[in-house]
């Protein structure tokens, strides 16, 4: 059974960069087209942060983090990171890597394989 075990994390200051890494993403396949970053605040829904369709390496962002995250893959180790800069206080959240067998990324039902979860905390 795949697993995604994630690293990364911590603390940081406002302004401040952290990377989030996810292993255990394997390439493209019938069972596994996108992969994708989502965090979930205290006492909130879990949302959607960032995917990557693992066909073309197309991305996209929520617009809260477009120009300030970056989502990429290392196919070689079967790595997804999450590159996080200009960190602000509303970031804080535990995020979580996921994958999906669908061809659209948006299709958040379909993310069904999940990392453990990590925190970050950006302090003003």
């Amino acid at each position: 059974q795949v697993q995604l075990v994630q690293s990364g994390g911590g603390s940081a200051q406002a302004g401040g960069s952290l990377t989030l890494s996810c292993q255990g993403v394997e390439e493209y396949s019938d069972n596994n087209k996108c992969a994708a970053w989502f965090r979930q605040a205290p006492g909130r829904e879990r949302r959607w942060v960032a995917f990557l369709y693992l066909g073309g390496d197309a991305t996209d962002y929520t617009s809260s983090v477009r120009g300030r995250f970056t989502i990429s893959r290392d196919a070689a180790v079967n790595s997804l990171y999450l590159r996080m800069d200009n960190l602000k206080p509303e970031d804080t959240a535990t995020y979580y890597c996921a994958t999906s067998p669908d061809f659209s990324c948006f299709s958040w039902d379909y993310y069904n394989t999940w990392g453990q979860g990590t925190q970050v905390t950006v302090s003003s």
